[in-house]
């Protein structure tokens, strides 16, 4: 954490959250108090969206409950549509070749994959257990036979496992000189134990890029924005010259780059704590 001028918050003019551990609690809830100041800080032309790993179609109804009407980044930067119209404002594919690849190495190395698209997760049934170890909270799961006819739409691929030596494997023969053009991240879970995932997306596809794409869509400067998180995905964000808000829950490597760390966690409406520093600070009486 650094030093930081608590004036800038009177300058904000978006927040986005990360979703899973920041915005929600374990229980999948957004706080009353984030509710209600959301709504006082509307009313003063402040927006809101959020950036997350989740499908675009997991996250409408927390979009819709905060009456929100921006675009959302999903898929860690993949996708980004508006709301509540869903018009696709931004979209990238990961090549066929490498989803294909991607693939293959799986197979070989008895690695689990999945590969998503915008509105649902596709896994075939030697991949079964796809559905209980990705943290892609309230997708749609689909079984298919085959993954041939799906390589071409393909926005991100998940391979998961706890075998994190042949994950490593795969993600070293994912990078260049034997890959390019494409933005790979391998991850521990954050909720199953032993697991790992490494996920393969389209170069330029990051919640840092979305983000950016989002802010130059809206016409606001990145240093009147704020950004909100808790996890490895959300480095790339705490990278960017937005204010950048780490919940007390979040990792180490997350508060490091943080200007601010709220004293409360995702189960005690951390978002809520920081919402209320903005209201404070542009003297907005509620």
């Amino acid at each position: 954490m650094q030093d930081f001028d608590f004036s800038r918050l009177s300058k904000i003019k978006i927040v986005v959250f990360d979703l899973d551990g920041t915005l929600l609690s374990n229980k999948g809830e957004i706080g009353a108090e984030t509710k209600e100041l959301i709504k006082k800080l509307k009313s003063h032309k402040i927006r809101f969206s959020f950036a997350t790993g989740r499908l675009h179609t997991a996250i409408m109804k927390y979009a819709g409950e905060l009456e929100i009407d921006n675009p959302l980044i999903s898929l860690d930067g993949c996708l980004i549509k508006s709301y509540p119209s869903n018009e696709i404002l931004f979209e990238s594919f990961v090549k066929e070749k490498y989803v294909k690849k991607a693939i293959s190495f799986a197979e070989e190395f008895l690695v689990n994959a999945a590969l998503c698209h915008d509105n649902a997760i596709y896994y075939t049934e030697q991949n079964s257990i796809i559905p209980q170890i990705i943290e892609k909270f309230g997708a749609n799961f689909e079984t298919v036979q085959s993954y041939e006819n799906l390589c071409g739409r393909t926005l991100e691929v998940v391979l998961a496992g706890d075998n994190r030596g042949a994950i490593k494997y795969i993600y070293e023969r994912m990078h260049f000189p034997y890959s390019v053009g494409l933005n790979t991240s391998l991850i521990k879970s954050s909720t199953f134990e032993g697991i790992y995932y490494l996920e393969i997306r389209r170069k330029g596809s990051s919640k840092a890029k979305g983000f950016q794409r989002l802010l130059k869509y809206l016409k606001i400067k990145e240093t009147d924005a704020a950004v909100v998180g808790d996890w490895y995905n959300d480095i790339s964000l705490f990278q960017t010259k937005a204010v950048k808000v780490a919940l007390s829950n979040a990792v180490p490597e997350i508060k490091r780059l943080a200007d601010i760390i709220t004293k409360r966690n995702n189960n005690e409406d951390g978002t809520g704590e920081f919402l209320q520093m903005i209201l404070k600070s542009k003297n907005i009486n509620g």
